[in-house]
């Protein structure tokens, strides 16, 4: 059959169709985002990562073109595809050297972690050259022996530039700072509606926008504190995410990050001084909410209300506790009475 007969589409780079798709091909203009489903397999079909099972559950690949994905062959390989076709392509050596690392990150990824954790501070070329365990077996032994590989892709969706969002991954710096407001309205909408986690991850993504941006800049100058004081009420907002969902410590943590530069932020003080109350430290919490006081005194009714639940609930924890040492006398005094009447 037609579909099944394999082409040499680049140097190194064999392409078999199994399904033709539908549509016409699109000229692929940097920007366009492409998401495809994924299996990566060693020529004699040990299959190595499928998108499909991948942490197990399926997720789908998105690249955008122009970004200089580090594994150039996908970018190159996609755009010979409609939506809805699946292929075959056959890879030399020289296109696949660098997939032990792109798969690291991405079944890092698939877990939750750090894509980068596992990696070296040194450029891909070097890591594929170095003899250091990558944490995978199958990934070891392809870095120590690169060899072709064959990726199975399937085309779900290309979508050109300006019709989609852009992941803040793939954005400039520019297009960073522009989304921001947005994400922060987002995060905000979310927490109005009772979405508290999606709030919260929304306030996160922000955050490490700007971070980003921020690493860039020597600390202390006129950039990175304009930056750091876009940070400050996202973390703030985050940090009222925290409390709800009951991350006590991560709260204490932000907050005091905060107090440490800005010593006059009054919700860092108040904030930090509920996450105190809530995990017990009540000579911490009271010095809190007096700092909040002194600060901003129309704020002391808050203040009396958040000491009274706290007050409240150190009553009734010792109300506990006595019960519970009440009881275990009462069963150590019957144990004796039987020990001796026995």
């Amino acid at each position: 059959m037609e579909e099944l007969a394999v082409k040499l589409i680049a140097d190194g780079v064999q392409k078999k169709v199994i399904s033709p798709g539908k549509g016409e091909l699109s000229t692929f203009p940097n920007g366009t985002k492409v998401k495809f489903h994924y299996r990566t397999s060693l020529c004699d079909g040990t299959v190595l990562d499928d998108s499909r099972t991948m942490g197990g559950k399926s997720k789908p690949m998105e690249l955008i073109l122009g970004k200089k994905f580090k594994l150039p062959v996908w970018e190159q390989v996609v755009t010979t595809m409609r939506e809805g076709e699946i292929a075959d392509f056959t890879c030399d050596v020289k296109h696949t050297a660098l997939y032990p690392m792109v798969s690291l990150s991405l079944r890092n990824i698939s877990q939750g972690k750090d894509p980068l954790e596992g990696q070296r501070h040194c450029c891909g070329v070097a890591q594929v050259h170095s003899h250091h365990s990558i944490g995978h077996h199958d990934l070891d032994k392809l870095q120590a022996h690169p060899q072709p590989l064959v990726f199975t892709l399937e085309m779900l969706q290309v979508l050109p530039p300006g019709s989609f969002q852009l992941e803040i991954w793939a954005m400039t710096d520019e297009e960073k700072l522009e989304a921001i407001p947005q994400i922060h309205e987002e995060g905000n909408a979310l927490f109005k509606s009772g979405d508290i986690a999606e709030a919260a991850e929304k306030y996160y993504n922000a955050i490490a926008c700007l971070k980003s941006l921020q690493m860039k800049e020597r600390p202390g100058d006129e950039h990175w504190i304009k930056l750091d004081l876009m940070i400050t009420p996202l973390l703030l907002n985050y940090c009222q995410c925290k409390l709800l969902l009951g991350q006590y410590y991560e709260v204490l943590d932000h907050c005091s990050s905060i107090i440490n530069k800005y010593e006059d932020n009054v919700k860092a003080y108040f904030k930090r001084g509920k996450a105190h109350a809530a995990v017990w430290n009540e000579a911490e919490a009271r010095a809190d909410f007096a700092k909040v006081i002194r600060l901003e005194p129309s704020l002391e009714t808050s203040v009396a209300k958040e000491l009274r639940a706290m007050e409240e609930r150190i009553r009734e924890k010792q109300k506990e506790e006595k019960g519970r040492y009440k009881n275990l006398f009462n069963y150590s005094d019957k144990a004796s009475a039987a020990a001796t009447t026995g």
